[in-house]
């Protein structure tokens, strides 16, 4: 295959100035949030073991579970922080005192770590899931995240359903959590309810109104109800947000999270528009969408962008030509950035020419230029018939057509 090497695109503006492009960190919930996903459940020692991988691919932050749910969860969240150096190791806490207690004792440990506390904001989880009202709410955010920082110096706090409260009072929430010493806020579309210009403006309204949020880190956390999981996270960037939430292969609750893998490589693709950097180690992406579809028995649709099995295969004849010249014909992201391999050419009957003759030299099959046209004829007719033709099939149409048997050529040494 003809093929360029890196990635498709321009050079950064960044790069062409000097200047050191924004960061945007990546904290991962996929042992929490997407661990939540039915039927995804993890024993501990599965936990770790993708934490470990988590910790390679250099995520900034994981959440390693919610330490009062259960006993096992919170020897779960203790070993991570006790075991995995490099990023920060959070726990989730409701607004209880005994929660945040939980998560301390379970993160303390770690090299770098954090509470994340939640609340819900919007009237319809106010009323029908806490049967609580708004003041309420406003007392007990304020009181559990001074409590919080009495423990731990960096404090998250999270207004759940933000995407559907009232803009007013998600900003007197968020105002409140602020003044009483949180550092990290992070604005969930718990629903997946917003669309991404919706929830732009709510991260841009909630920065321009809540005083003090110069100081503060902005997160956002996007689920996928409607598919809009990544392109929200990436509008919660555009309005000032330089954490994004997500999980690996999008796992979730219901429809998922926002796919960690999908708004890692918008950033990188689209860096010369963006100019905005990340910290992660890319090549580790389809090692760990791997490891977490086995480990949780949540497969990966072949479909799936960045780390589906098909997200670097090519089975038109069109795009199969393109690629074999250039890949950037069809591909905005090389494989081998994101630890896929290389493209593959799939022989199917919408195959070309191109891409026969060039899987017959990847197997050490030379023909007559005579012979090419019966081969062909016979590959349409298996190819029909068949969803895909592999190379052993490929032999034996050779070998029936040319008496050759696939003859393979000697190699160079």
């Amino acid at each position: 295959m003809n093929s360029k090497e890196g990635s498709v695109g321009e050079v950064s503006r960044e790069a062409v100035s000097g200047s050191m492009p924004e960061v945007v960190q990546f904290f991962d919930t996929t042992l929490r949030d997407g661990e939540q996903c039915p039927g995804a459940t993890l024993h501990p020692a599965d936990k770790l073991v993708i934490a470990h991988q988590l910790r390679r691919l250099n995520v900034d932050v994981i959440e390693a579970g919610f330490p009062a749910s259960s006993p096992g969860d919170f020897e779960a969240v203790q070993q991570i922080a006790r075991e995995v150096e490099g990023p920060a190791v959070a726990g989730l806490a409701r607004t209880k005192p005994s929660d945040i207690d939980a998560v301390y004792r379970a993160v303390r440990d770690a090299q770098k770590h954090l509470i994340h506390v939640f609340m819900s904001v919007s009237d319809i989880h106010i009323t029908y899931k806490l049967g609580l009202d708004r003041a309420t709410v406003l007392t007990q955010t304020a009181t559990a995240i001074a409590y919080a920082r009495t423990l731990c110096d960096t404090v998250q706090f999270s207004p759940e359903d933000a995407g559907r409260a009232d803009l007013d009072y998600l900003c007197t929430v968020v105002q409140a959590a602020v003044d009483a010493g949180a550092n990290v806020i992070n604005l969930p579309d718990t629903t997946g309810y917003c669309l991404p210009n919706e929830f732009q403006n709510l991260v841009a309204t909630v920065r321009r109104e809540v005083r003090g949020m110069d100081q503060v880190l902005i997160s956002v956390h996007c689920h996928d109800d409607l598919g809009l999981a990544t392109a929200n996270s990436l509008a919660g960037i555009a309005a000032g947000a330089r954490r994004v939430e997500g999980c690996i292969n999008g796992i979730g609750e219901r429809a998922g999270n926002a796919a960690i893998e999908e708004v890692l490589m918008a950033l990188r693709v689209r860096r010369p528009v963006l100019g905005l950097a990340d910290n992660l180690c890319a090549t580790e992406l389809v090692p760990t969408s791997r490891l977490v579809a086995e480990l949780t028995g949540m497969m990966v649709p072949a479909n799936k962008p960045v780390v589906g099995a098909n997200a670097f295969a090519h089975a038109s004849g069109v795009h199969q030509h393109g690629v074999l010249r250039d890949r950037r014909t069809y591909e905005i992201i090389a494989a081998e950035e994101v630890g896929a391999g290389q493209s593959k050419i799939v022989l199917t009957a919408r195959s070309g020419r191109h891409a026969l003759r060039h899987r017959l030299d990847r197997i050490g099959v030379e023909l007559p230029a005579d012979s090419f046209q019966a081969v062909w004829t016979r590959f349409l007719e298996v190819a029909d018939t068949s969803k895909e033709v592999g190379d052993e099939t490929l032999s034996q149409i050779v070998g029936e057509v040319s008496g050759l048997q696939g003859a393979p050529r000697s190699s160079p040494a």
